[in-house]
């Protein structure tokens, strides 16, 4: 039998239902790797046995979507990432700018910041997309992503901090190129993912926006017309 629809908005167990017998770290580093003891309760009604988990903690992070309507280009950023060494098309990555969030800091505040030290970019409106877990089954990470507008015109170049051991390339492409290389698989990440299909469907909106239709001759006729009538 399906399920109702309009149940799955409402989850149906909570953290209560979850019994944690012990906490271990195994790891700290900058990261930390945990091991967990716990049982939870089961959708039949009883309870599991008891089991151990491993948990990669993080920070929260935040992705920025850097966007420029009046010229529908995107801002990516390209650079090496450890995760990906054994990739076998290059550990190189196209990205969209993204940071941890530091403590004191709002989201808000990180999207700005890191746009500034990845791109150079100081960033206008932002709109709030999605927040997600990247991998929740092993790694207890939010990922916030935005929608940042900005003005493309002389971004480029290196950028990002030494003591961070960053080596950024920016790169100013047209929405047309950006999803050809999504189609082609080069744009491999879940950032750049979601926060460009989600462009694609509301980049017609911030494009019309960005243009303010011109004042026609119609309407300086009414105006004028309204004036005589005054007169």
């Amino acid at each position: 039998m399906a399920s109702n629809p309009t149940s799955l908005s409402r989850p149906t167990f909570r953290r209560s239902d979850v019994t944690l017998e012990k906490r271990e770290t195994l790891y700290q580093g900058f990261f930390r790797l945990e091991e967990l003891t716990l049982r939870h309760r089961l959708f039949d009604g009883g309870v599991s046995d008891s089991m151990r988990r491993e948990i990669h903690s993080r920070f929260d992070a935040v992705g920025v979507l850097l966007y420029d309507p009046q010229r529908d280009a995107l801002v990516m950023v390209e650079q090496f990432r450890a995760g990906a060494i054994d990739d076998p098309r290059s550990p190189w990555k196209l990205e969209l700018v993204a940071g941890l969030v530091e403590q004191g800091e709002s989201l808000e505040q990180v999207a700005r910041r890191e746009s500034l030290e990845e791109a150079g970019c100081k960033v206008g409106a932002l709109t709030q997309l999605h927040t997600y877990y990247p991998s929740p089954g092993a790694c207890n990470e939010r990922v916030t992503l935005f929608c940042g507008l900005v003005d493309t015109r002389g971004l480029g170049g290196i950028h990002g901090l030494d003591e961070e051991h960053e080596d950024i390339r920016v790169h100013v492409v047209s929405f047309v190129e950006a999803w050809r290389l999504l189609g082609e698989g080069r744009l491999d990440n879940a950032m750049s993912l979601i926060a460009l299909h989600w462009l694609n469907g509301q980049r017609a909106s911030l494009r019309a926006a960005s243009h303010p239709p011109p004042v026609t001759r119609e309407c300086e006729s009414t105006r004028e017309c309204e004036r005589s009538d005054d007169g």
